[in-house]
Formats: structure tokens, sequence, C-alpha cells
């Protein structure tokens, strides 16, 4: 497990309107080591805790935070705690435990025991970088949609947009034994999911690249693909539709996830305009995953 050298400090954003929560996640994920949701039950609110190193770049901080009031209309004050490194490591590794998802995988830490898992599809990280490890309910949906997958033929084309720790695209290389690219606006994610991919063996089939979505050349060369996870935020999952259509092969899956609920209809929408069908949708309240088809014989989104 990676140690924290650097001081450390916990954000913490209050009263929180539950439409805001994702923005106000995905805008301080970049900029954090973690970021937690809690949600106030009395007065249906969501405060978000996050850690990170207090030498860190303001500027960043202040401009996620910026965006996310942008993006929201809701502009949310962060208070800022001195917080000991240790003693932040140790709550990490107590709250980062074993975790079973679905019927199939086993998301386990580097501190925990690494021997062979039987039954099960083990992906390893590290709790000192724990997002995207299996405990936010968007990453299980996703691992719960892609166990269920029907085996249509070979998965060959995967992509996992906006791969983060990259923990899906190593799902899918383990569960088929397909090469997946794994892409990220962040340079700190892109070489996280790079050295995960290592940890768990998969140097030669999970390649992570620094890229914009589908405004990369190298993310649109090697189109269509079978199989693309696109776990991001309602808003850019919409914008990104028409991009996604016309690059999923025609009976190819897309998983979509990073969206509330609420915001399931403004998402298929989208998706149903450029000739996308639900094929399934699983609820990890507040979240939403949904299984999206490409009918065969279809082609690019209009």
């Amino acid at each position: 497990m990676r140690r924290h050298v650097q001081p450390l400090e916990t954000l913490v954003l209050d009263g929180l309107p539950e439409d805001a929560v994702p923005i106000y996640e995905g805008a301080l994920l970049p900029v954090c080591l973690t970021v937690a949701l809690f949600r106030d039950e009395p007065t249906d609110t969501w405060r978000i805790e996050a850690v990170r190193e207090a030498t860190a770049d303001p500027a960043a901080l202040a401009s996620a935070l910026a965006l996310a009031a942008g993006l929201t209309g809701h502009e949310a004050t962060a208070e800022h705690h001195a917080t000991e490194a240790d003693g932040w490591l140790a709550r990490t590794v107590e709250a980062f435990p074993v975790m079973p998802v679905g019927g199939r995988f086993l998301v386990r830490p580097t501190h925990a025991p690494q021997g062979r898992v039987h039954g099960r599809i083990a992906l390893t990280l590290d709790a000192g970088l724990a997002f995207g490890s299996g405990e936010h309910q968007s990453t299980r949906g996703c691992l719960m949609a892609l166990e269920a997958l029907p085996r249509r033929g070979r998965h060959a084309r995967v992509l996992d947009l906006g791969a983060g720790s990259g923990i899906l695209a190593m799902a899918a290389a383990k569960l088929w034994g397909c090469r997946v690219l794994a892409t990220d606006i962040e340079p700190w994610s892109v070489r996280v999911a790079a050295d995960n991919a290592v940890m768990n063996g998969l140097r030669g089939q999970v390649r992570a690249i620094l890229a914009d979505g589908w405004k990369a050349a190298a993310v649109r060369r090697p189109a269509p693909y079978d199989l693309v996870f696109a776990n991001i935020l309602a808003r850019p999952l919409c914008a990104m539709s028409r991009a996604l259509a016309t690059h999923l092969a025609p009976g190819g899956t897309a998983i979509l996830a990073g969206l509330l609920g609420a915001q399931v209809p403004m998402v298929l929408a989208a998706h149903r305009r450029h000739g996308l069908v639900l094929e399934r949708r699983i609820d990890l309240a507040p979240w939403a995953t949904l299984v999206l088809r490409k009918r065969a014989g279809a082609g690019a989104g209009r």
C-alpha cells in the first residue's frame, strides 16, 4: 500500500441537493485522493468529504468547485480540516475490505491476502488510491451488468471510457481474455489504471491512454467496439450519445453509469435518438446503471 508523506486535509461540503452530488463528485475526483458521499436522512441533503494533499495546487481545487457550481447552480462552501496522514490511511484500509460484487467478481485491496480465489475473478486495487474500487454503487452496477452479458460472440474490442482506476477494463479483460482500451482525461488516473493493470497481470491486455472522450483519434481508430463502458456523468453521457452510437458495432453493448435514477429518462432519450435500445437497468439507489444495445444492422447515429 502506498504511503502519503505529504500533509493532508479533508474538505467537507454540506447541504448538497441530490442532483448536484454527481457533478461535485466528478469535479473533485481529479483533484482529490478520495471522495466519499453521505446522505442526511432528516434533511434529504448530501455531504461530500474529500481528502487531498494540503500542498496541492489551490487553483485546481478552486476551478473544480467553480465548475461544479456553474453546472449545478448550487454554490457549495468547502470547509477545510487538517487530516493526519497515518490516521487517514488507517481509516482507508478499514473502509476498504474485501468486497464480493455480484456473482463473479471479488474486489480486494493490496493489504488483504493475495492468494488464489476460487469461484470468483479477483481484482486487486491499492487502498490508498481507492476511487473506482467497487465500493461506489456506479462501479458495482457496471460489474453486475458486465457479468450478466450474454456471450453473443467474442468481445474482441472493448473500451473503458473514463476508466479511473481501470477496474472495469480489468474486469472485462479477466472475464473474456480480451484486450481493452482504457481512457481518461486525467494523467493521474491513466497512471493509476496502468499500474493496476500490471499489478493484476494484465500488462498486455489493458492499455491506458490519456484521451478526451471520442475526440481522440486513438479512441476512434479501433472502432467499432463490441462493448463500451462509460461510467461518467449524465450530461457528458448525453453529449456523447451520437459518438457512442457511431462507434459501437451493430449488436454491440454500452454500459452507462454515473447517473442518478432521476436522470435516467434524459440519458435514455439521448441514446434512443441514435438507435440504441435499453436491455437492462440496474438500480443501486440513488444511482442507476443502463445496459444499451445497438440493433444488429443499424448504422451510425443520426
